[in-house]
């Protein structure tokens, strides 16, 4: 793989460690929101990711690639709440399917992996500044 197709692949991870920063803090802003039904009740998204295997000029550079968002399969939590002005006929309140703790796990990893694509990033640009200064 050449030098320069480094850039290209840490590159698309950074864009998908973005994307899973993003769908993280829409969850955790989300967390505490009630609702008066399961349906209208927010879940807990995840990014879907894929490798690439090769880019569009048929090139084996690889990569990773955002296939899309998901919402969770998990109902949302139901509490008997008659006060609350959400309840619904029954007394109850939906909250969302957010896991707290697990999204901030996921930040957490999500933020290295962010971290480490940088640093990949910054040696290839050592390495290449290096090499070009050995034809001085």
């Amino acid at each position: 793989m050449p030098l320069s197709q480094i850039f290209d692949v840490s590159g698309t991870a950074m864009t998908a460690q973005s994307v899973r920063l993003n769908t993280i803090a829409s969850n955790l802003a989300n967390a505490e929101t009630a609702s008066s039904s399961a349906e209208t009740a927010y879940r807990a998204r995840q990014p879907v990711f894929s490798t690439i295997l090769e880019n569009e000029k048929g090139n084996s550079a690889g990569g990773v690639k955002v296939l899309g968002i998901v919402e969770s399969p998990l109902p949302p939590k139901q509490f008997y709440n008659p006060g609350h002005p959400m309840a619904n006929k029954d007394g109850y309140i939906f909250m969302p399917n957010v896991n707290a703790v697990e999204e901030m796990a996921n930040m957490i990893s999500a933020s290295r992996s962010f971290q480490s694509n940088v640093e990949v990033m910054n040696t290839a640009k050592q390495l290449m500044t290096h090499t070009l200064r050995l034809g001085q």
